[in-house]
């Protein structure tokens, strides 16, 4: 099986993501670091209300609602989830395949080529550190 290792920093998240759900798909590991600075263009305040309404659905003790994490990587890997068909055997299974960090010491760098994006920055943008602290 082959190991793709993305680098989330100045990478658009939509843009990013996509790109990610289809190297699982195809049956590759994906390991995506520095999702911390993962780009969120757009109004950011929008995006952080978006996720609020969605967490508030659940909320009164319910154990079953929409559960968005307060955590960079893992809110980050919940979206990437949203891309993958996981009423099928293979959206569970690559969703089992992607791992999500924040910073870059817990993988192993070492002669592994790194996929990076070049994407131009948007006029308004808002990083993924900056979104989790709107939702605390």
């Amino acid at each position: 099986m082959e190991k793709v290792i993305v680098n989330g920093e100045n990478a658009i998240l939509g843009r990013m993501s996509s790109f990610v759900a289809k190297e699982l798909l195809k049956g590759k590991s994906v390991d995506v670091i520095n999702s911390d600075k993962v780009i969120i263009s757009g109004d950011g305040k929008v995006f952080a209300k978006k996720i609020k309404e969605k967490r508030d659905m659940g909320s009164g003790g319910s154990l079953k609602g929409p559960k968005y994490s307060r955590v960079e990587d893992r809110l980050l890997k919940r979206i990437i989830r949203g891309m993958l068909p996981r009423d099928r055997s293979k959206g569970r299974e690559a969703f089992k395949r992607l791992k999500c960090h924040i910073g870059n010491e817990s993988v192993s760098l070492e002669g592994k080529e790194v996929k990076t994006f070049e994407h131009r920055r948007p006029r308004k943008y808002s990083t993924m550190t900056q979104i989790v602290r709107m939702l605390k």
